[in-house]
């Protein structure tokens, strides 16, 4: 089977009705185009879901793959400690992965874990999965400071992995765009925060994603924005696939970017 699917997401905590407590009603186009999102992959019943996520342990120099059979987690840091999120671990899809990348000199695998805990840009995706589909086993993986090529290269190693196993599996990217649209937002206004806004909501509506490498690390850490590496490794694991590519929503209200966009891999021959 390999990679059938994967979706751009962003991570508001707030979107969580328990923790927005009425706010998430100001985001309501995310809020729809995360259902959306939800139903599909309940629609596509995937074996393996494989979340990159920005708030998962991040070292300089290694990739960090979630280890053991399961984890937990909960929005308390939130004031919200009743949700409670919980998958169990794709433990054979992990161990391939992290050999796969080893034979491409990238440093990856499941030692250095500080927190076992799902991180919040686990739990949010994966608390609108969970009302279509449970029947997955997931595999966490977190970003690195290293070159967004070798974000891409390890994207390869999944695709990679996924088609070795022949698993049905579909790639969830979680990742804010842009923190600094506007003065009274969390991390007020920079001119380049509605600039890569723009710039990576053009790229990824219309899946041109050899151009995410063409963006600057100045560019992007101006701009603030949280989940351009994970966009990266995704667009790796869709590397020379056919996809249908949609937009699905984007706004920013709160000073922060929220983009989604959803990527249907075509059959072969189709």
């Amino acid at each position: 089977m390999g990679i059938l699917a994967a979706f751009m997401v962003p991570h508001p905590p707030l979107i969580v009705p328990e923790v927005g407590r009425g706010e998430e009603k100001k985001i309501q186009n995310t809020v729809n185009a995360y259902e959306k999102v939800a139903r599909r992959i309940g629609e596509i019943m995937p074996e393996t879901l494989v979340v990159i996520s920005p708030h998962q342990i991040m070292y300089a120099d290694y990739f960090h793959i979630s280890p053991g059979k399961s984890a937990r987690g909960n929005f308390g840091q939130f004031r919200a400690a009743g949700v409670q999120i919980e998958a169990d671990y794709d433990m054979a899809f992990v161990k391939k992965l992290c050999s796969q990348a080893d034979a491409c000199g990238l440093p990856t695998g499941t030692e250095g874990e500080r927190d076992p805990r799902l991180d919040h840009g686990t739990m949010v995706p994966l608390y609108f999965i969970n009302k279509y589909w449970t029947g997955y086993r997931l595999v966490r993986i977190g970003l690195s400071g290293m070159p967004l090529k070798m974000h891409y290269e390890l994207g390869k190693c999944i695709q990679d992995t996924a088609a070795a196993l022949d698993r049905k599996a579909v790639i969830i990217a979680s990742g804010d765009l842009s923190h600094r649209l506007k003065p009274d937002g969390p991390y007020g206004y920079q001119k380049e925060g509605p600039e890569y806004d723009k710039r990576v909501m053009e790229v990824m509506e219309k899946g041109e994603f050899l151009e995410l490498l063409r963006f600057s690390e100045d560019f992007c850490s101006k701009a603030g924005e949280c989940g351009h590496r994970s966009f990266t490794m995704m667009a790796g694991a869709l590397r020379q696939k056919e996809i249908t590519a949609r937009r699905l929503s984007y706004e920013g209200p709160f000073g922060v970017g929220y983009g989604v966009c959803a990527y249907e891999v075509r059959p072969a021959g189709a």
